[in-house]
């Protein structure tokens, strides 16, 4: 880290796919290089940033980072790219563009898109390019994709409790994240109720995480079983009158009907499913039915799965049953994005977007560019894209067919990138772009209810560009007609602040965050449900929710849709998040990959020595999408079905070349398609380190 004297201080907002989106106090060493970045005052993030962000002096100025725009000289994938003018590199794509809009038609084009900056602004605009252009449209399903569905479900929105409501609570569940790895503010709440009112912590995980370990109880689920523990858990909340049937008859559908329901599942059902000792089942329902002031932090990982969405309701429902909502500390927390009313019609062109234009599952995108026709329907091949704010070589499900698809010869390709990614190496047209520090934006958080802008705080370094500023040049280009693209990237950030009744940009800037969440009686949820009907859902109508509704439940209920073992396949792998990366984020960075050290296996100590496994040796593991070779770590923390890998490394870090969604299937998840990252059966041969 820099230790040079400080030249002035700068206030900032964390762009990147987490839902804490910090405030952030930026300390530049020069009027053109950052040095440390701290955390600022902002109610809920309180001065707390990750370790990653609080070093981004290595990213921002990395010696690997991109300059200069690029032109591909070599075979696609090989990375053997010469520097071009960015006249001649925007020429290029549009004209490719054209060419592909003329062959074809428009819905020949995909721009494809995600979350490495979450700025309504830089991540969004590519959106206005699609849509006044009939461009293919994207369905956004990688991250939420399978959770938001079955939060909507049951609560109506994405809104819920203010996380701040942590401090007064007596319990605190941490469903399906970790907290520590991905969302430390919670842990620092978490920690506030612990000192404030000794509050208790559980952690429903199917591994022993960083979070798991400071727990007071661990429930260690098999993947993709969590609906089944939600369900024993509340039969026993009915069965031994914890449920609060007066908070039920008045706030929420069909209780009657739930409980007649539950009756047949009990904790030794659930134990059966789950792998979960029912009495440990029981001990959870008794403290949590015990506690009103019970608050549960549900994360997205424990629904990336195919029945993702169910677990999500089936867990969201029991707040419900005893009434927690009611009570200060209690309630649930999914996602408050649903909270903040920003008007997106003019940053993402949604007055043009026409619904009858096919929208393609970017979880999807290895069927999609290899000609998939349950994907591409009787519309034309994928020709051309433009991919910002992802990676899809290495982010995608089922690596080996998003590989083969982006290498052919007939897909143009333009990705607009910070360093030169797997998905970059594919590119014929390479484009440097801006960090966060160096453009401007505005955030709307999932983990807290206030809104958040920032100003460039330096300068862009070499050639590189923001996205708001390549998309509206090449709109500019190809004849794109929208007023979105006559606004600069400040414009954009003015226009939403004045949309939620502040006086412009300048405004939430001068205030630093803006509270847009709910208050009042809205709070505890006595106005209702944002339902129609005002109640709360214990019956889900999973028809709203997407196409793929059909083998859902009627009610909650574990049914056996996910990817289960099998002879052939014993074990269920978990492709979860590590401390140092964010997706592939990071993983360029020295720090982060010293900390990481390697990709790794988590496998239990029993099934390491009957596979004749070695402590720090060598691992296959395989399914019929194919196989990746990792180092062995003996652990006990763990049920011995599942298996544990945790961070997207590049690819180029596996033996084999092959990153671990290589194993990942790239089937939708019902009821509206998702990515099953949580959801692979395999299985394990040891491997001789070569």
């Amino acid at each position: 880290m820099s230790k040079q004297p400080l030249y002035a201080t700068r206030h900032s907002v964390c762009p990147h796919d987490c839902p804490s989106v910090c405030a952030l106090d930026v300390d530049l060493v020069a009027p053109d290089r950052v040095g440390r970045l701290r955390g600022a005052p902002q109610p809920y993030t309180d001065g707390v940033i990750c370790a990653k962000v609080a070093r981004y002096e290595e990213r921002v100025h990395h010696p690997d980072r991109l300059m200069t725009p690029l032109k591909r000289t070599g075979r696609k994938g090989e990375g053997a790219f010469t520097p071009v003018s960015w006249d001649e590199a925007l020429d290029t794509v549009a004209t490719a563009f054209r060419r592909a809009a003329e062959e074809h038609g428009p819905e020949a084009v995909w721009p494809y898109f995600y979350a490495g900056t979450m700025g309504l602004v830089q991540r969004d605009g590519i959106e206005r390019l699609r849509h006044a252009l009939r461009y293919s449209r994207q369905h956004s399903t990688i991250c939420v994709g399978t959770s938001t569905p079955g939060w909507a479900a049951a609560v109506g929105k994405g809104t819920g409790t203010d996380p701040r409501d942590m401090a007064e609570s007596d319990l605190i569940v941490i469903w399906g994240a970790n907290a520590v790895h991905t969302q430390v503010h919670v842990m620092n709440w978490v920690q506030k109720a612990r000192k404030a009112r000794h509050a208790k912590l559980v952690v429903v995980d199917p591994y022993r995480t960083a979070t798991a370990e400071k727990a007071d109880l661990h429930l260690m689920p098999m993947p993709g079983t969590d609906a089944a523990l939600a369900c024993a858990v509340m039969h026993v909340l009915f069965r031994d009158g914890h449920a609060d049937r007066a908070w039920m008859a008045q706030y929420t559908d069909v209780p009657a009907e739930l409980e007649a329901h539950l009756q047949t599942r009990t904790p030794e059902w659930a134990a059966a499913i789950t792998g979960i000792p029912a009495d440990q089942i029981e001990a959870f329902a008794t403290l949590y039915g015990s506690t009103k002031r019970s608050f549960l932090r549900l994360g997205y990982g424990f629904t990336r799965n195919r029945l993702g969405a169910v677990s999500m309701h089936a867990a969201a429902c029991l707040p419900s049953v005893t009434g927690a909502w009611a009570h200060p500390g209690g309630g649930a927390q999914y996602s408050l994005s649903g909270d903040f009313g920003v008007d997106r019609t003019l940053v993402q062109g949604l007055d043009a977007v026409d619904r009858s234009i096919r929208a393609l599952d970017m979880s999807r995108i290895g069927p999609v560019l290899t000609g998939d026709r349950r994907d591409l329907g009787d519309g034309p091949p994928v020709t051309a894209m433009i991919i910002q704010n992802t990676n899809p070589a290495a982010v995608a499900p089922h690596t080996a067919l998003v590989r083969q698809g982006l290498a052919r010869e007939d897909l143009f390709l333009c990705v607009h990138e910070q360093f030169m990614t797997e998905t970059a190496r594919y590119a014929d047209i390479v484009l440097p772009a801006t960090m966060f520090l160096e453009h401007d934006d505005i955030y709307a958080a999932g983990g807290h209810p206030f809104l958040q802008a920032h100003r460039a705080v330096m300068p862009a370094p070499g050639e590189c560009r923001s996205n708001h500023d390549v998309i509206c040049a090449l709109a500019a280009r190809l004849g794109a007609e929208h007023p979105g693209f006559a606004l600069s990237a400040w414009e954009h950030v003015d226009h939403m602040a004045r949309s939620v009744g502040l006086s412009g940009g300048d405004e939430l800037i001068e205030k630093r965050w803006e509270f847009r969440g709910r208050s009042g009686d809205d709070a505890r949820f006595r106005s209702g449900f944002p339902h129609q009907d005002g109640k709360f859902h214990f019956a889900p109508h999973w028809e709203n929710y997407g196409p793929l509704h059909e083998q859902l439940p009627k009610l909650p209920d574990f049914v056996p849709i996910i990817d289960m073992p099998d002879d052939d396949h014993p074990f269920r792998l978990v492709a979860a998040p590590s401390r140092n990366f964010l997706n592939t984020t990071f993983s360029e960075t020295p720090t982060s990959r010293k900390q990481e050290r390697q990709p790794t296996a988590l496998i239990h100590p029993d099934i390491c020595a009957r596979l004749g496994l070695t402590d720090g040796g060598r691992v296959r593991i395989g399914n019929r999408r194919g196989s990746v070779v990792v180092a062995v770590r003996a652990f006990s923390g763990l049920q011995a079905q599942t298996v544990v890998v945790e961070g997207i490394w590049p690819n180029d870090d596996f033996a084999d070349g092959n990153g671990i969604n290589t194993l990942v299937s790239a089937e939708p998840a019902p009821p509206n398609g998702g990515a099953v990252f949580h959801d692979t059966a395999v299985w394990l041969r040891a491997e001789a380190v070569s």
